[in-house]
């Protein structure tokens, strides 16, 4: 499916909150609870949106995909296991509709997000997910990112990915 990402606005933050409720609802159905499902709220997206850039993806309307990205290194990666580099982005968080999942919405707001990061310009895009099955790891293979390392932070088990532009 073709995505088109643009930035998010307060307006769109109860829609925002809605769709990450889904999917932590979602992984909590699939895995279970566990620290991969957190607690959205309005406070939390728009405290998303002053620390990076929130964006969002819609079709026919709907908000079906969001994905932030920061020029601010989050506490959980550890810079030692990524390839030196001067402007570096950062995946915060990415949640897709649980109707859209495997329709591809997922693979092109990641190709989208590589666009904007070129444009920004930054020369990699990092981040981290839960080293468990609720876990994203193996989208993020298939979607070309690369792992450079695994880490344990806040007793939480993190594998770290990488994508160099």
């Amino acid at each position: 499916m073709r995505v088109r990402l643009h930035p998010a606005t307060v307006h769109d933050v109860p829609e925002l909150v809605r769709l990450r409720v889904a999917a932590n609802r979602h992984l909590a159905q699939e895995f279970g609870q566990g620290f991969w499902v957190g607690r959205p709220t309005e406070r939390g997206a728009l405290a998303a949106m002053k620390r990076g850039t929130v964006l969002v993806a819609r079709f026919r309307g709907r908000l079906i995909g969001t994905l932030t990205l920061s020029t601010r290194k989050p506490w959980s990666i550890d810079a030692q296991y990524f390839q030196p580099g001067e402007m570096p982005l950062y995946l915060t968080s990415m949640a897709v509709d649980p109707r859209e999942q495997r329709s591809g919405v997922g693979r092109g707001c990641l190709e989208e997000a590589r666009r904007v990061a070129r444009e920004w310009p930054a020369d990699a895009i990092r981040l981290d997910a839960f080293d468990a099955a609720a876990g994203a790891g193996e989208f993020y293979r298939k979607c070309g990112y690369r792992e450079v390392g695994r880490a344990v932070y806040r007793g939480t088990p993190l594998v770290y990915f990488e994508m160099l532009l």
